[in-house]
């Protein structure tokens, strides 16, 4: 290891047997691991956020399956890039693997000129991406990849990554380095590991030349983190914590603190699609009914800046957040669907009353199926009262209106209709 090199870089794991974290297709008997353990290697994307082992993976099944490796990152490299990686795999008869960092920050045209290298075999793609490849993927080089979703790493993995460090460091720092709190450095990383160590690493940098022994505590390190955010952040690794920030003051109501942190992402060169979307699915999780123009404005605005770009981008993207923030708010949709989804979990598949059920033919009928169903349009107000959940959960409230003047009506409409029933 060069002298000077990160932490990270020291503790990375060359086989899966040092590999921490990611059982599910690091462990022994998994069909992941048994299938790099005999060497056979298809085209694949890792699907999982920062700092929990994509890279890692990578460079671990080109070692152990001893091919060549080359590495692009989708930031920095275009469709040239691409093509000069694929003519030297094409002379190598060892299928290379060809490793893309943030393959979902390829355009379509990037991606495209891979498709042909990998359906011919010249190269075996690995991908790594922190988005849905179903959104950043192009579906013909999607089905040539098998998907692996890789999870934020438990506590028992991060605790077992600070120890690891502690070892080396008091080695290198030739002291002793004693751990007596964990909170802060876990609640830092994130589950990430790269988060994790690269905080580790500050802080004993920071206490080496005032004390005989270093001693991490909560105090400390939120301190020396705070005091050092630039260098602790240098690649990027606010991403999540900057567009929380943004969602967090879209949901509060807060124009100016949407704008602001709309603006830090903008200035930092995020992914102005990955903005968009994540606008798109607020609209619908807390603004919902409230206001159903919410999601139309949100899903134009994802189309607009996806054919215009930047820099023209970012005043449809700061116009929407703007009203986003203005809106009434409710979550009384992502709410039902999650409690009826908690319902289906618990009661399991239960029958759809035979008054719901399809009657395509005559024994169906005979039999009872679609008995008794009464057509609403036939009554006044084009409602009649009827039973439409299984018998078991009748009655079972899954829709709560907010209070906001639209679903204020709803709700009056509602207990109108239903009566007692639901208790609206």
């Amino acid at each position: 290891m060069q002298p000077g090199a990160p932490l990270a870089e020291i503790l990375r794991p060359h086989t899966l047997d040092d590999f921490i974290g990611q059982q599910h297709l690091a462990g022994t008997n998994c069909a992941f691991r048994k299938m790099i353990d005999e060497g056979k290697v298809y085209s694949m994307i890792f699907w999982g956020p920062p700092g929990v082992g994509k890279t890692t993976l990578a460079l671990i099944i080109a070692k152990s399956t001893g091919r060549p490796f080359y590495t692009l990152s989708a930031i920095n490299s275009g469709v040239k890039e691409v093509r000069e990686v694929i003519e030297k795999a094409r002379l190598d008869l060892s299928q290379p693997i060809l490793f893309i960092d943030e393959i979902h920050r390829f355009s379509k045209s990037q991606q495209d000129s891979l498709l042909g290298a990998v359906e011919k075999g010249i190269v075996i793609l690995i991908g790594a991406t922190t988005e849905n490849p179903s959104f950043e993927v192009i579906s013909p080089l999607l089905s040539r990849c098998h998907v692996y979703i890789l999870k934020p790493l438990e506590e028992d993995d991060l605790l077992a990554i600070i120890e690891n460090a502690r070892k080396i460091l008091e080695t290198n720092l030739e002291t002793k380095i004693t751990i007596k709190e964990y909170e802060a450095l876990l609640r830092i990383s994130g589950g990430d590991a790269r988060k994790l160590l690269n905080a580790i690493e500050l802080v004993c940098s920071a206490l080496i030349n005032k004390v005989d022994e270093i001693v991490i505590e909560n105090q400390n390190v939120l301190t020396i983190i705070q005091q050092n955010l630039a260098m602790y952040d240098k690649n990027g690794e606010m991403h999540y914590d900057v567009i929380s920030a943004f969602i967090k003051s879209l949901r509060g109501s807060d124009p100016n603190g949407a704008v602001y942190w709309l603006a830090r992402m903008i200035n930092a060169g995020e992914d102005l699609l990955f903005i968009a979307r994540r606008m798109l699915i607020l609209a619908s999780e807390d603004i919902g009914n409230a206001n159903p123009n919410a999601l139309l404005l949100a899903n134009n605005c994802f189309d607009a800046v996806n054919k215009i770009g930047y820099p023209e981008s970012r005043i449809i993207l700061a116009q929407t957040a703007v009203y986003l923030a203005n809106s009434a708010k409710s979550n009384a949709s992502y709410m039902a669907i999650e409690d009826a989804l908690a319902a289906v979990e618990k009661f399991g598949d239960l029958p759809v009353p035979l008054h719901l059920r399809n009657a395509p033919t005559k024994l169906m009928k005979n039999i009872g199926y679609g008995k008794e169903y009464q057509y609403a349009h036939s009554f006044d107000g084009n409602f009649v009262n009827m039973e439409f959940l299984p018998e078991k959960i009748s009655g079972t409230k899954f829709y709560n209106p907010g209070r906001n003047p639209r679903e204020i009506e709803t709700r009056e409409l509602l207990k109108k209709h239903w009566q007692d029933k639901y208790g609206y």
